[in-house]
């Protein structure tokens, strides 16, 4: 209780703390965007055509399921990829299955409109992707393999998005990413392959 009699409010959730950090990476999009002159994040360069806006999101899920496949084969023949799966856990906690569906789906947006859709066409594909790369930077030595594939995530997410001229593939390969990841790093430890 407060000096007023009152029950102090309660503390923030994990959620709340996510979607507010992200919704002002959202804002902080706008504002630059808008400080170019060209407030549209979504769309790049000129009006996407119907097929691009529906292979965006198809080859992104694919790129995801690719670069997905490629972490847990890594986790199982790796020592650093087992590390930095620990390390995950230890640093996330348990995770319920909304806590990871807020966090991939608010990651995926706000991080896309940020760097693809505020940054890119204003620093181009390799700064953005270098700027992606740092805000991936973790507590300590054992997080640089995470550093280094966001850093190759930002070039993919932003050669997809130049190729497709809209942010629906990045966004769905950026979920599915996270989405994915999230899981696996809140289920059982990485095991090798001779586990």
């Amino acid at each position: 209780m407060s000096l007023s009699g009152e029950a102090p409010p309660p503390p923030l959730s994990r959620a709340s703390l996510v979607i507010g950090l992200y919704a002002a990476m959202g804002i902080a999009a706008f504002v630059i965007a808008a400080g170019r002159g060209d407030p549209d994040l979504y769309r790049l360069g000129g009006a996407p055509t119907g097929a691009q806006l529906v292979l965006g999101p198809l080859v992104g899920i694919a790129f995801a399921i690719a670069f997905v496949v490629a972490t847990r084969f890594a986790t199982q023949r790796f020592e650093w990829a087992r590390d930095l799966h620990a390390s995950f856990r230890d640093l996330l906690g348990p995770l319920s299955p909304r806590e990871i569906a807020i966090l991939a789906l608010a990651s995926s947006i706000g991080e896309e409109l940020l760097f693809r859709g505020a940054l890119m066409p204003w620093l181009g594909v390799w700064l953005q992707a270098i700027v992606f790369a740092l805000l991936h930077v973790g507590p300590g030595k054992r997080f640089l393999p995470w550093t280094a594939s966001a850093f190759v995530l930002g070039l993919g997410f932003g050669a997809l998005a130049d190729y497709t001229q809209n942010l629906g593939g990045p966004i769905a390969a950026h979920f599915t990413i996270n989405f994915l990841n999230l899981r696996y790093i809140a289920g059982a430890p990485a095991r090798t392959a001779h586990s």
